[in-house]
């Protein structure tokens, strides 16, 4: 695939004695070229590549390692889902399985923390394109990416009913859960504090995902 020629946006700004203030240039300037892939080509490269890729429409980014903490945290929050979930419909996954959001700008992958997804027609091997619950553990690094791009991506995926971020550094949750009027925020801070999915009957208090972890 060739690499396609970006431009920089917006134009320039000039002062021009003539025209006693300023004028606007017009003047489109080289950007750095990038190339664009497709889906199928994301997927196929993503398939045993050593190093996790997420996919913004047509671009790829590298992910960078989990500390132990973070994974840590994420490993108690799947199997407290998992025994909870049970044999039934629903399974819960780590971050080793993709989400597919499809949106009018273009199609997403990312690789949440944990997900469970209770869709029996959605089959892919790789991903979900209809979960029912997805965290983020968070952390300096992404705690921006988690709070703006994945939250309104991960919003308007129609199945989506619960997306709650966790914090590495400190015990605190923001749990985002659908309500008729649209989403309602809810911050956990102490350790009796409960999420609860109804839709699924699971519940985890903030002590029991923290238990121990400060004083690794």
């Amino acid at each position: 695939m060739k690499p396609l020629a970006g431009y920089l946006w917006p134009p320039a700004l000039k002062f021009s004695p003539q025209a006693k203030g300023i004028v606007i240039y017009f003047a489109l300037m080289e950007a750095e070229k990038y190339t664009l892939f497709t889906v199928e080509d994301y997927l196929e490269a993503e398939d045993g590549a050593e190093i996790r890729h997420e996919y913004l429409n047509g671009t790829i980014h590298a992910m960078s390692g989990a500390s132990r903490r973070h994974n840590t945290i994420s490993l108690r929050i799947a199997r407290a889902l998992d025994r909870q979930v049970g044999p039934g419909p629903c399974r819960t996954y780590m971050s080793e399985v993709k989400v597919r959001v499809r949106t009018m700008a273009g199609d997403f992958f990312y690789y949440p923390d944990v997900m469970v997804g209770c869709d029996p027609t959605d089959k892919h091997d790789y991903y979900l394109e209809r979960p029912s619950i997805l965290f983020e553990v968070t952390s300096p690094s992404t705690a921006a990416t988690d709070r703006r791009e994945k939250l309104l991506a991960y919003q308007s995926l129609p199945s989506l009913e619960h997306y709650v971020i966790v914090s590495q550094e400190r015990p605190s949750i923001e749990w985002f859960r659908r309500s008729d009027e649209g989403w309602d925020r809810i911050i956990l801070s102490t350790s009796d504090d409960r999420i609860h999915f109804p839709s699924l009957d699971v519940s985890l208090t903030l002590g029991e995902i923290y238990e121990g972890i400060d004083s690794e």
